[in-house]
């Protein structure tokens, strides 16, 4: 089997950045240098990334970013593609890394709920009475999902403060909260925990880590990707059967769709 030949990092880290258009000047030449391509969100409050390349621009980018100090200690989440998922770079500086609109007084650092291994989060499944909660968006969870988790049916992240309340009656459970790779999770969990549910934890890592170390089990489907793939498989690359379903027909497919006709503009399942 011909080797992958495009390494694709996923990374995340919310610490204060004073300057953030002076960082992202410096970032986009380094970026340019080494042919990297993909999406970066800076902020004052840290920096969100999905990038790629061939390996050996990709361990350079590590090594780089992880020499700076605020960075030293940025955990990458790698996978793989057999061509460039990003058609260009962009890097761009924005109020949040994940919009989630909840105002100032939220805090993912200092709020934010205490994370669980793969293993722990594994366990607690198996031998707890627990709530799996996912807050990703809607066509994300209709692609893969852990088994038996609650799927809000939101289009985009910020949508969640506003669905909250009709969630009251977990207040006193164990929620046990995912996303892809723990960035929204942050926030989602501060979220809740600032509206008073006592016992919310979160997934280190996301389905990413956790595939890379339990493989399917307790999932099903794959995994949504905001690139080029649209999706991955979690845990080993086998093929599953979709669990997704046709928006016109019910027909089981994993085919994903972004409408490009105005004004709709939505990310659908479609048999084709």
């Amino acid at each position: 089997m011909t080797p992958a030949r495009f390494t694709v990092l996923l990374y995340y880290k919310y610490v204060r950045l004073e300057d953030p258009e002076s960082f992202v000047r410096e970032h986009r030449k380094h970026c340019v240098s080494l042919g990297v391509r993909g999406r970066i969100l800076v902020a004052s409050e840290g920096i969100n990334g999905t990038v790629a390349g061939d390996a050996v621009a990709m361990e350079r980018y590590q090594t780089a970013l992880r020499d700076q100090p605020e960075f030293s200690d940025m955990i990458f989440k790698a996978s793989y593609a057999d061509a460039q998922p990003f058609p260009r770079l962009e890097i761009k500086v924005r109020r949040e890394i994940v919009t989630l609109g909840a105002g100032g007084q939220l805090d993912p650092v200092a709020q934010t709920a205490p994370h669980l291994s793969p293993d722990e989060w594994k366990r607690m499944i198996e031998e707890e009475d627990v709530v799996l909660f996912d807050v990703r968006n809607r066509y994300e969870s209709e692609v893969g999902r852990f088994k038996g988790a609650i799927t809000p049916a939101i289009e985009n992240f910020r949508e969640l403060p506003a669905i909250l309340p009709q969630y009251e009656s977990l207040k006193d459970k164990t929620v046990l909260m995912y996303c892809t790779g723990g960035i929204r999770c942050e926030k989602a969990s501060a979220l809740f925990r600032q509206a008073g549910f006592k016992n919310v934890f979160q997934l280190d890592g996301g389905i990413v880590t956790y595939g890379e170390r339990h493989g399917s089990a307790h999932w099903e489907g794959d995994c949504f990707v905001f690139d080029e793939r649209m999706m991955i498989p979690v845990g080993d690359s086998a093929e599953r059967a979709p669990i997704g379903r046709c928006e016109h027909t019910g027909v089981p497919t994993r085919n994903v769709v972004n409408c490009l006709h105005d004004p709709c503009h939505k990310i659908m399942l479609l048999a084709l």
